[in-house]
């Protein structure tokens, strides 16, 4: 009896710290995540497109370049976003180590060679280097922006013309050669501002955020505006949205939850103060970010955005 006793202490110590909680693959977990935003929000709008950052393992059943191919995955996604590939990837204004260019790059090329559009955003102020990135990254059939600053607050002042401008109609992504990478619209004084500054600049593709400074999204007249250059010609633009990462300042963020916060949420970001790592396979994260008119990607679709750019795709990484 005693033993007995012993044994069902410790089955009940043990499931209290989480050992024998049910076995998740974080991974696949992240695919399955990715996948149905996709089959959602094509259902609505056949032509929007899916555009993960990092995270580029998961194209791959074992996160290998010449490992088995997760066909549902690529199938559901329409491109690759990549930081940090040719610079960035220890310190900004550095260049990555080989090794982990050589690496990335194999990944990559797998989606690419999926039928995939590959975005590099590398960070790198010395005009030296942003020229590197953008040839680096062409060479390698791939699309780049060299942002100067990672809270990607800014255009560039440098190069005075985007690489590979032009005056065409971009209808698709495969047809983009630039885009500019501008989510924290905190240095322009209103909408307009932003707006203004964004139609004078002739790139092929904007990736930037719902919401001008955290609390007034976009609306679609605004999202209309954006998609003509300056030269005519028109550009296809993106919404950013963090799924593996809940942000405080988001519209869905309940004050309340500095008390009783929610069984999905986990330990905030020590790099990124007020974004919070999430159970991103809990249905009630989920239910937050898609699956309604309510949810975050009902809000960018109704706005008439051409696509979304997933964020903190890499996420399975600080459960594994």
């Amino acid at each position: 009896m005693k033993k007995i006793i012993l044994f069902m202490t410790a089955i009940i110590f043990l499931s209290s710290c989480g050992t024998l909680s049910e076995e998740v693959d974080y991974r696949q977990e992240m695919r399955k995540l990715v996948i149905g935003i996709s089959e959602y929000a094509k259902n609505i709008h056949p032509g929007f497109y899916i555009i993960p950052q990092n995270g580029i393992e998961l194209v791959s059943e074992n996160g290998e370049p010449e490992g088995p191919l997760n066909d549902a995955y690529l199938a559901a996604i329409d491109g690759n976003g990549q930081e940090d590939l040719f610079y960035g990837y220890n310190r900004d204004d550095e260049p990555t180590p080989v090794e982990e260019n050589t690496y990335l790059t194999a990944l990559l090329d797998v989606s690419l060679n999926a039928g995939n559009t590959i975005l590099v955003t590398d960070y790198c102020s010395t005009p030296a280097y942003m020229d590197g990135s953008y040839s680096s990254n062409n060479d390698s059939g791939y699309i780049s922006f060299a942002a100067d600053q990672r809270d990607l607050y800014n255009i560039p002042v440098y190069p005075a013309s985007p690489y590979g401008e032009n005056d065409l109609d971009i209808t698709t992504l495969a047809a983009a050669r630039n885009f500019l990478y501008l989510i924290n619209p905190e240095e322009y004084s209103s909408k307009t501002e932003f707006i203004n500054s964004i139609i004078a600049t002739n790139y092929d593709l904007l990736i930037m955020d719902l919401f001008f400074n955290d609390d007034t999204p976009f609306t679609a007249g605004e999202v209309m505006q954006l998609k003509t250059k300056a030269n005519g010609g028109t550009r296809l633009v993106i919404c950013y949205m963090s799924i593996g990462e809940a942000e405080d300042y988001r519209y869905y963020w309940l004050d309340d939850w500095d008390r009783d916060e929610p069984s999905w949420l986990e330990e905030e970001n020590p790099e990124w103060e007020g974004n919070y790592k999430v159970k991103y396979w809990d249905s009630l994260w989920q239910g937050i970010i898609f699956g309604s008119s309510t949810s975050y990607l009902g809000k960018i679709l109704d706005a008439g955005f051409d696509g979304v750019y997933l964020d903190i795709i890499d996420g399975f990484e600080y459960f594994e």
